[in-house]
């Protein structure tokens, strides 16, 4: 699944809440696990050019 980012701020792909984690306009990220403070939930995203891809982080 894709998701863009608004303003610096990664958005949680689940609730839409603001993640603790800012990135650039040129920041690349692979396989890089998010955490959501809010749902309590983790990712794996992937950034490039702003463009989030991500995947439910099922590992526990």
């Amino acid at each position: 699944m894709k998701a863009i980012i608004s303003d610096k701020w990664i958005l949680c792909p689940d609730c839409g809440a603001k993640t603790r984690t800012q990135i650039l306009e040129d920041t690349e990220l692979k396989h890089f696990p998010l955490f959501c403070p809010k749902c309590k939930k983790n990712f794996i995203i992937d950034v490039k050019n702003r463009i989030v891809d991500y995947q439910t982080d099922t590992r526990r």
